[in-house]
């Protein structure tokens, strides 16, 4: 017996009846022989962390600006913490924790540089050029099959790359196959689940860091739910996930999810409008266009092209070519 082989028959002697096994995997698009080590799903997650889409991700903006501050979360730094909180919630309930690793990891594969703001520009630049627009969820799932290895993909499992682009309910996929108001396993509900609770409290986190808000500004209810710290916010929420999960579903209860909705309503009102982010919005807006009209032009590329290697951009390498096409030359 392999060790993979042992590694599959601890999953089906120790994880619940509802976890996704390794070895019963609807596979890969292009068959492979096994390892003899790692399971499919230990696989995957190693091949998301030695891409090179992963390691752009330490240069990407999760909210605000990376000059900031050394201690301002990245969207790597983002993935990492809902990997973590993903990891420890399927473990207490006895999911695949392997699966709903390789999920996290990857989920924000696809991101465009400048955060949200930049995702908006480029759905709305793609849009304009007869496509039916960008979400970062489904451009994850685009890297791991068709963009990363100069095309090849990674070719990773059924179940990664479905949790992937089910991580986020927030877009419309026109695919059939695709459920994306019902994820296809407990371990993507984990990792959906999990990605609220990391950037809700890390953005809050950072915003504090930041000067955009003081703990007297965190309304008093938040506080008296969560917590008054970080830690005490996450581990709350992830206990009460713990504890309301079972018989199939991934959830909180009915009292943390208004506390959740309150939280983020906060944060869209105290934070993402933050006059020092929206001053930001239309450099980020003229610098996407212009990226996008040379790739186009001068580039000779598609807008399906022009698309996946403007998402593909860290911050600073977009304002370093941009810097390039547009400032005069002796």
């Amino acid at each position: 017996m392999t060790i993979r082989e042992q590694w599959e028959r601890q999953e089906m002697e120790t994880l619940s009846p509802m976890a996704c096994l390794s070895s019963r995997s609807k596979g890969r698009e292009r068959d492979e022989p096994f390892c003899e080590i790692r399971t499919a799903f230990q696989r995957d997650r190693d091949r998301i962390i030695h891409s090179k889409s992963f390691r752009r991700l330490k240069h990407k903006t999760q909210v605000l600006s990376l000059p900031e501050s050394d201690h301002m979360r990245t969207r790597l730094t983002h993935t990492l913490e809902v990997s973590q909180i993903a990891r420890t919630i399927s473990r207490a309930i006895r999911l695949n924790e392997d699966l709903t690793e390789a999920i996290a990891l990857g989920h924000d594969l696809g991101h465009t540089p400048f955060g949200h703001t930049g995702e908006r520009f480029l759905g709305e630049l793609a849009v304009s050029h007869g496509l039916q627009g960008f979400h970062h969820a489904a451009q994850s799932l685009r890297v791991v099959d068709r963009l990363e290895r100069d095309g090849r993909g990674l070719n990773l499992t059924w179940e990664v790359r479905i949790g992937i682009l089910q991580h986020s309910k927030g877009q419309v996929d026109v695919r059939e196959g695709f459920n994306l108001e019902n994820p296809s396993s407990l371990e993507a509900w984990v990792v959906r689940v999990s990605d609220s609770i990391a950037y809700l409290n890390h953005d809050l986190d950072d915003a504090l860091r930041a000067g955009f808000l003081t703990p007297s500004d965190i309304p008093a209810g938040i506080i008296q739910a969560l917590g008054k710290s970080h830690g005490s916010r996450i581990g709350a929420l992830v206990y009460d996930v713990v504890t309301n999960s079972g018989d199939g579903h991934i959830g909180f209860s009915a009292g943390f999810l208004d506390q959740i909705e309150d939280l983020r309503n906060f944060l869209y009102a105290s934070v993402y409008s933050h006059e020092s982010i929206k001053r930001e919005e239309p450099k980020v807006a003229y610098v996407m266009k212009a990226l996008f009209e040379h790739a186009l032009t001068e580039m000779r590329l598609e807008p399906r092209g022009a698309v996946d290697w403007i998402s593909g951009m860290t911050d600073r390498y977009a304002i370093q070519f941009f810097r390039q096409i547009a400032e005069p030359r002796a």
